[in-house]
Formats: structure tokens, sequence, C-alpha cells
């Protein structure tokens, strides 16, 4: 079992891109947890989740699907998301372009940081073979043109490719779980202005946005596309890609379940052909909507005070969203795996973490048996999402378990008879 589960420090995903094959009968959370009685966080990947919703994304979109690594870069989900059909990733970091290059080195890769290191662009046009660069701004559009050596339409590496911009277009504040328009984007103006300096330098031009993260409102694309449609005409240009960026929602409790990918996807479509954009190549970047439900943590009680509860991991390691910052609800359930039955009865705990600081609190409400005491354990779902990306190692807890199971994901869907087993309810 031990080759089983893999312990990762904090940033060990990006340093060490060790391709490790699954085996081909996957355990369950519940046999993990019963054979390991983990005393640290155990971080459980649910490759056939990923693999689902990645090829639903990959089949229904009309255009290139983006994963955006930074959401999850964890090899294993990299790979799951590889067999659901995505061949392409928005990356942010050199760190990242070399991960993706390392394990695929035959996908697409974008460079979708609108402020980026002259070496990094440097080694990612050079070393990597990265030919799109996301800008918004005349210096980082120098900066961009400088490092590659203004390539234009050269070719590069073998691709076959020449170099791509893509300018970002700044929206509006929106409704979105996390407002994205503060830090990135070009004015309306700005980006015609853009779009025009770009023009006779790149072999591929896009227009890009990023509606906010977590956003279940279709039409929030749909306006962001008739502001793009505007820019576009106002640049006098020819523009090849529309980038309608991520922000594709997930389930979460507490929140009203988002409409279907489909109705997303259509708004987009029509959006851009009313827009005057229907003949550009379009670009997606969902990160959430796709691993989301892929992965959970389970962590262990180490102490009850009256409706809180100390558990191993926090707002420094997988359960950031659960702070009052972002106030993400997630679902949750109790592991006792030996076998004595919980309370009927439930009550609403908040939990702390197991840093020193008092900020480590994720108030919830998290709906447990009444009953729940110092060493049970609890699984909390749907954190493939920047759960394990947003990990520290402050206070030097540092330290996880990393698995893949056989799991279905906990909203969604019928975990199944092996996670009915984990269940002491």
């Amino acid at each position: 079992m031990t080759q089983l589960v893999r312990t990762r420090g904090a940033v060990a995903p990006l340093r060490r891109a060790r391709l490790i094959d699954a085996p081909a009968i996957l355990p369950a959370v519940a046999d993990l947890v019963a054979m390991l009685r983990p005393e640290e966080p155990l971080h459980c990947l649910r490759p056939a989740a990923i693999e689902a919703a990645a090829r639903d994304f990959v089949q229904g979109f009309p255009g290139e699907t983006l994963y955006a690594v930074k959401c999850n870069p964890e090899p294993a989900v990299l790979r799951a998301l590889w067999r659901g059909g995505v061949r392409h990733f928005d990356c942010a970091s050199a760190a990242e372009v070399a991960l993706v290059r390392t394990m695929f080195p035959e996908a697409g890769i974008h460079f979708m940081h609108p402020v980026k290191a002259r070496g990094a662009i440097r080694e990612a046009w050079g070393a990597q073979g990265v030919r799109d660069f996301v800008l918004d701004s005349a210096e980082e559009l120098a900066k961009i043109l400088a490092e590659t050596g203004g390539a234009g339409a050269a070719e590069g590496l073998g691709l076959g490719l020449g170099l791509g911009l893509v300018v970002r277009l700044a929206l509006p504040k929106g409704e979105a779980a996390l407002d994205l328009s503060g830090k990135f984007g070009a004015a309306p103006e700005e980006a015609a202005a853009l779009l025009r300096a770009a023009r006779p330098h790149a072999a591929r031009l896009g227009l890009s946005f990023h509606v906010g993260s977590q956003c279940a409102d279709p039409l929030a694309w749909g306006r962001a596309i008739a502001l793009a449609g505007r820019v576009a005409r106002a640049a006098g240009v020819a523009v090849d890609v529309l980038d309608v960026g991520g922000g594709f929602p997930a389930a979460y409790p507490g929140l009203e379940a988002p409409p279907p990918l489909g109705a997303f996807f259509a708004e987009i479509e029509d959006a851009a052909e009313e827009a005057g954009l229907g003949h550009c190549t379009l670009w997606a970047e969902p990160g959430r909507a796709l691993v989301a439900g892929g992965a959970s943590v389970v962590v262990q009680v180490q102490a009850r005070r009256g409706d809180a509860l100390y558990v191993n991991d926090g707002v420094y390691g997988a359960l950031s969203d659960a702070a009052p910052r972002m106030g993400f609800r997630f679902p949750c359930r109790l592991i006792r795996p030996d076998g004595t039955a919980p309370a009927v009865a439930q009550r609403d705990f908040a939990l702390f973490g197991p840093t020193c600081d008092s900020a480590d609190v994720m108030p919830g409400p998290w709906p447990l048996p009444a009953d729940v005491a110092e060493g049970d354990w609890i699984e909390i779902g749907q954190l493939g999402a920047y759960g394990t990306a947003l990990r520290t190692a402050f206070n030097g807890f540092d330290r996880a378990g990393l698995a893949e199971v056989r799991d279905a994901t906990m909203l969604g869907g019928d975990a199944g008879s092996d996670a009915d087993d984990a269940l002491a309810a």
C-alpha cells in the first residue's frame, strides 16, 4: 500500500514531475484511512472524475481548451486531463511551462500571464517552444518582441508556429465569486491600440478577457464578447483568436447549482457571431470546472472544544478557500474506520487549522455527526481546484500524503459502495 501514497511538500509538484503509473485498481478512500490511519492530511485524487470532466468540456466547447495549470499542477491531475483530451495548457510561469513540456512534449503551451520576467520569456520561447504570449501594455509588447527577437511568423523549434500575441482586455467589475477586474487588462481604447501595434509582429493576433472566477452567469461572457467586438472594430485590424478566459463554475454546497456547460458554450458561440468575431478561433482557459470535483482531503480531528474542531489542515494548507475571505463551503463526511456508529443527529461545526495563527479558521458551517471526537477523520471534497496549489509551508505544517482513489466525486454523483463503506452513518 505504501507505493500508492506519496508524500509531498507544499511546493513539490512544481519541483518534481516524476511520472508514476497508477495501479490498475485504485483503492477507495475508506480503505486508505483504515489501513494508514493518517496523522497528516491525505489528498485523494479522483482521476476518473477529472478525465470525464475534461472530456465533457473538450467535446462541448467550440474551440480549443487550455487548462489553467495554476489551478492544480499535480502531475497525476495533468495526466488525467490529457487522457480526457486536453492538448493545450495555459501556463503563468516558467516552472509551469517546464512541467507541462516535460510531461507532454507535443502539448500546446500558451504563456498567459500579462506581466512576465524577461528570463521567463526567453526560456519559454527559446528552450520550451512556447509561441503564444499575452500582454496588456505597450511595455509588455516591447519586452516580448525584444526577448523573442521580434520573431513574427518565424518557424520555431520544429513546431511550425510563429509568434502569437494576445491582448488582455480589462472588464468592468462583475458578479463572479472572485472578481479579477483590478489587476490585469487594458482599457478598451488602449487594447485597440495594442492590437494595432501587435498586428505587424504576430502570426496570430488574439484578444482575451476573464470574467472572474466561479462565474455562474453565461451572459457575463456575452457582455464581455460584445465589448471585445467593439474593441476589434475600433482597432481596424484582423483578429485571429478570441480567448474567453476561465471562470467556468463548479458546484459547491450552499450555492445555487450552476447552469450546464452547454449554456455557457452556446452563449459564447452566439455572442461571437453577433460581435463580428465568429471567424475567430475560440480559446477557453478552464480550471475549476475541470478539476474541482477531482480531489478531496482527509483531515484528522486533533481536539474538540464545543462546536469547534481542531484539525490537521487549514487555510495555509488545502482549505484556503474555506477561510472567511472567500467563504466557500465544501461537502464533508465523517470517516470512522473502527466501525463505531456515529450519532444520527448532526451539528454545525467550525474548523480550526493546525497553525498558531488565530486567522487559521474555516467557519463553515461543517455539518457532521454530533458526537465527532478527537481521533476521527473527516473527508472534505471539491478541493481539486486550488486545494493543493495554494498550500504553504507556514509554521512547518508542510507535509501531506497524496493518493489516487477510485471514489466518485462528493457532489454531483453517486459515491459508490466503496465510499459508502467509509461513512459511519
